[in-house]
């Protein structure tokens, strides 16, 4: 494995960081308690790419590889996890979708406004009755003549109101059969879509999480992503491209947290020296400064996977796994280095220690992550 990080990775992610302080850094909390989902943000990625950071250039996009879309997540979330999170989901779900098994028509078509955050993108595969059993979605599409008629909702929705467009899975089968479920893609604007309830939520608060409700949502098949029945692979298949997402976004939540302890724990004295100085506190540090090194070679190693177009469904696994348990750890303990201070909103580490542990829940929970895990080894 060679460790030494590229010129392009390492460029992408300094303008990554840099957009992040400059734009991001001093809106962090307003954002956060008004729930405000900035999409003049997403634009501004947009225009540098990095909201179709893996999409080729024919499309719009720019054609990187997976080190440096994660490069990108990490900075952002370094600074707001809302920030990283949404970046995360319309690059890896909704566009990641299209660009996997759209046909050349649907890639020419949506890929291009994605690309460049002129659409914002969802994608629609959980229900509230149906988290991590997506076998069994209520959501259908019923074939009428060349169009499809879509009835159900999808909870637990990033962008799920202000999306411009939106990939949803729905049952075109029976209830757990095999291959009855197929993906389509459904514009904001069209007759029977809907937005619904807006998650009021512990953490990730300017990354918006809503409903997605479909009522004889009438589409043509022209919008129908891959062979009918197909749905349920390919998000199994996307899934695996999003948890090195949530890894990522976790390593970028972990390290903001680390970086802030570090700087806190010499500037703050006790007992007349830094609380550096002190071995309860140097080891809580030595911890997380451990944990995020193996976490990120866990990332490094999927990402390498996924370039080189081999089986990653483990490793993925493992990376979001172990990255989101890390990154849940490593906020709670910098609340601890922090002490009373950390409990408040006047410093960062309370906003670190509430958006990570949705990366523990989020496109599987780490229960979810240890039975894919565990089948891999099994097999």
């Amino acid at each position: 494995m060679n460790f030494e990080v590229n010129e392009i990775t390492s460029s992408v992610a300094q303008s990554a960081r840099d957009f992040a302080n400059q734009y991001i850094k001093l809106h962090v909390m307003e954002w956060d308690e008004s729930q405000e989902f900035p999409v003049h943000i997403f634009k501004e990625l947009g225009k540098l790419g990095m909201m179709g950071v893996l999409v080729p250039e024919e499309y719009g996009g720019s054609g990187l590889s997976y080190f440096e879309y994660s490069a990108v997540i990490v900075e952002i979330a370094r600074i707001c996890g809302s920030i990283g999170l949404s970046v995360a989901a319309h690059n890896s779900l909704c566009t990641g979708h299209i660009l996997t098994f759209g046909n050349e028509e649907q890639k020419k078509k949506y890929l291009p406004k994605l690309a460049t955050a002129e659409h914002i993108g969802a994608w629609g595969l959980t229900e509230a009755g149906t988290g991590s059993d997506a076998g069994n979605m209520q959501t259908t599409a019923i074939k009428d003549g060349n169009d499809w008629i879509i009835n159900g909702t999808k909870c637990w929705i990033t962008h799920g109101k202000s999306s411009d467009v939106a990939v949803v899975i729905c049952r075109t089968g029976e209830p757990h059969a095999k291959d009855s479920a197929t993906a389509f893609i459904v514009d904001r604007y069209t007759p029977g879509f809907s937005a619904g309830k807006k998650e009021n939520k512990l953490g990730m608060r300017a990354s918006e999480t809503a409903e997605m409700v479909f009522d004889n949502c009438r589409i043509p098949d022209t919008n129908r992503l891959g062979e009918v029945g197909a749905g349920f692979k390919q998000s199994m298949k996307i899934l695996d491209g999003g948890r090195i997402s949530i890894a990522a976004l976790s390593l970028g939540i972990a390290k903001g947290a680390y970086e802030a302890s570090v700087k806190y724990s010499k500037e703050r004295h006790q007992f007349g020296q830094p609380i550096a100085n002190f071995q309860g506190i140097a080891f809580k540090l030595a911890d997380m400064a451990t944990e995020i090194a193996a976490a990120e070679l866990l990332i490094n190693q999927a990402c390498d996977l996924k370039l080189r177009g081999l089986p990653v469904t483990k490793e993925a696994a493992m990376a979001k796994y172990y990255a989101s348990e890390v990154a849940v750890k490593v906020a709670t303990d910098a609340v601890q280095v922090y002490g009373g201070y950390g409990y408040t909103k006047d410093f960062p580490v309370e906003k670190f220690y509430r958006d990570s542990k949705l990366c523990t829940i989020g496109e599987g929970t780490s229960e979810i992550q240890k039975l894919v895990i565990s089948r891999e080894v099994l097999k």
